[in-house]
């Protein structure tokens, strides 16, 4: 059981116990676009108990909404879960993102209306292919349109969340958004601000990963969201770079060219992209040339907060902050001791500092020779050469009589490196390498 299956099984249980049941919103859509779902969800007249009722070890995720998740055995015994939500109107919105209350419905087409966009509303008869279209969804579908259903100032006004959800879907799709839904979204992007900082960062999130980045941020930057919601990206715009390094144009231009580039990233990899010369803007300067001294250092403590405020994991911004410090270090791999430039390939997830780095190149000069370099160490380099086990360790160095202080970490360091240079080849040699850094220490 895979695919549709568990969530048509879900749909004839409903049917055979007299409830109205349809596949609905961006599963359909998908199906309809020849793409592969990510969910499942299903519609129903049937009201929460009586789902649960008929689906038992099933439970409530929002019970005041009237959603229940379904959890059915599937293939190898897997639990499927497919969400079923009882048709509804939504009444009043006070918070910006959800009504106050919900009133359940038997009629489809209710449901339907209260739904963001077109696209999002169809239903489906999974056992006839019938479709059910109340808000001219497959048209849009046809003419590739993001379209809000009914007033587009009502249903931003409803849910703020909804005009990122815009942009995202025209972004992921490749379609254009309708010009009165376009307007409503500059008119209202101030309201972004009334929606918790979890939820527009996992909209950023999928915006920069699920395809179509460029599009999305050239959308977020046309709608005005762009502003509201990453200002520090918005600096980039007219900022200009020496045209002898990037004959692309200003950093924005350039960073665009590079988000246009990615193929499906790491969301660590494409906010790497992304904010990889974010501190250009705050350290440009003219001298004999333009120059940007100190921008990594700067765009790391851009990065930092911005990241911070948006609330991404703590994993995620070391690791952007990372492939922020790392990009101009690929300038000096070929001039790097051996030993440098093993620490530095052997960095974690290094692939994206690689791929970062070639598309730092190819959306400006050009040029791969550094790239290439790197990529002929990696396949000369045997891993175990990269790291090798240590001939020396802090334990060896006491046990030969010296007293642990800052500066085992200096001497062990320097033994490494000699190691990594192949100076020294064993234990003894260690050894005594340590002793003679340690006699001069004062």
């Amino acid at each position: 059981m895979s695919g549709k299956e568990p969530a048509v099984a879900v749909v004839k249980r409903l049917r055979a116990a007299g409830y109205v049941s349809y596949l609905t919103g961006g599963c359909v859509r998908d199906l309809l676009l020849g793409r592969t779902p990510e969910d499942f969800d299903v519609a129903t007249s049937a009201r929460p108990d009586e789902v649960l009722r008929l689906f038992p070890g099933s439970g409530e995720v929002g019970a005041h909404f009237g959603v229940v998740l379904v959890r059915e055995e599937g293939a190898r015994e897997q639990r499927v879960q497919v969400e079923v939500a009882t048709f509804r109107s939504d009444l009043a919105y006070a918070d910006g993102r959800h009504p106050e209350a919900v009133r359940f419905e038997t009629d489809p087409q209710q449901d339907a209306m209260r739904r963001d966009f077109t696209i999002n509303a169809l239903m489906l008869d999974p056992e006839t292919d019938q479709l059910l279209d109340f808000v001219g969804g497959r048209a849009d579908l046809e003419a590739r349109v993001i379209r809000a259903i009914g007033d587009p100032e009502r249903r931003f006004r409803e849910d703020h969340l909804r005009l990122l959800r815009a942009v995202r879907f025209a972004a992921r799709l490749g379609f254009r958004i309708e010009p009165v839904t376009f307007a409503a979204i500059r008119e209202f992007a101030p309201l972004i601000h009334g929606v918790s900082a979890e939820r527009v960062r996992d909209e950023i999130a999928r915006i920069l990963t699920e395809g179509g980045a460029r599009r999305g941020f050239e959308l977020l930057d046309a709608t005005g969201l762009l502003q509201e919601v990453l200002p520090e990206v918005a600096a980039l715009k007219g900022v200009a770079q020496p045209p002898e390094f990037h004959p692309e144009g200003d950093v924005w231009t350039h960073t665009m060219i590079m988000l246009d580039g990615l193929r499906d990233p790491s969301v660590t990899l494409a906010l790497g992209v992304l904010l990889h010369d974010i501190g250009k803007p705050a350290t440009f300067r003219v001298a004999e040339r333009i120059r940007f001294d100190g921008h990594v250092e700067k765009g790391i403590e851009i990065a930092h907060a911005m990241l911070n405020r948006l609330k991404f994991p703590g994993h995620v911004i070391e690791t952007v902050e990372a492939l922020i410090g790392n990009h101009m270090k690929f300038m000096e791999v070929p001039r790097m001791r051996e030993s440098t430039l093993k620490r530095f390939i052997r960095q974690p997830d290094f692939e994206d500092h690689m791929a970062l780095h070639r598309l730092d190149c190819l959306s400006s000069h050009g040029g791969l020779d550094n790239y290439d370099f790197v990529r002929r160490k990696q396949q000369e380099v045997p891993p175990e050469q990269l790291k090798p086990v240590p001939l020396l360790t802090g334990r060896e160095l006491i046990a030969a009589g010296y007293q642990p202080g800052p500066i085992f970490k200096t001497v062990l360091s320097e033994v490494e490196d000699a190691q990594l240079e192949g100076r020294i080849t064993n234990a003894a040699e260690a050894l005594e390498m340590a002793r003679r850094l340690l006699t001069k220490v004062p």
